[in-house]
């Protein structure tokens, strides 16, 4: 199986291409994209660039997984991944980057639940998790909003902490009986 373009009643999720490097480059350059993940400080170019390179390898060597450009008539909002999990063929990781613009409108939400949809039905996966920084309220609200739960919190080591770190990061996932079991 191909990396498959998917649809919500109003996103288009497109496999990520070589064409959406500039897209890529406004939306890690962006301080508010970036507060959790390097505390505000635009991703070097030349890190983006290798970012996009590895983001394209997962579709490559992962029939079905991979990262998706999600487009909104058209316009980039951002993109949505599913990875697959190291050392476990039937679960993956979500996630998902947008653009400041197009923050606290359902479109994270919207393309995450596509992205559990094709995990469950189209791939056949049994677990999927997503991780963020405990203080990211707004990445918690979007894996809880989709079914994602809670189950733990663990502390990782930063060379350089971000304000929040010493709170932890946090796993939240779902699996395939409690998704197909979801009202």
């Amino acid at each position: 199986m191909t990396q498959a373009s998917l649809r919500t009643s109003t996103l288009e999720l497109v496999p990520l291409t070589p064409a959406h490097l500039p897209q890529e480059i406004e939306l890690d350059s962006d301080p508010d994209v970036m507060r959790y993940l390097l505390n505000g400080r635009p991703r070097p170019l030349e890190d983006i660039v290798t970012a996009h390179h590895r983001r394209l390898s997962v579709a490559k060597d992962h029939p079905g997984f991979g990262f998706w450009a999600g487009l909104l008539d058209d316009a980039f909002v951002g993109w949505w991944l599913l990875e697959p999990s190291i050392g476990h063929d039937d679960e993956a990781e979500i996630g998902y980057r947008l653009l400041p613009a197009f923050w606290r409108r359902g479109l994270a939400s919207e393309g995450s639940a596509e992205l559990l949809r094709h995990a469950f039905e189209d791939l056949g996966l049994q677990r999927v998790f997503g991780t963020t920084m405990a203080v990211n309220q707004g990445s918690r609200a979007t894996m809880s909003k989709i079914g994602l739960r809670h189950v733990r919190t663990f502390h990782e080591h930063w060379d350089e902490p971000i304000p929040g770190y010493e709170q932890g990061e946090v796993e939240y996932a779902i699996t395939r009986d409690e998704w197909f079991a979801r009202p």
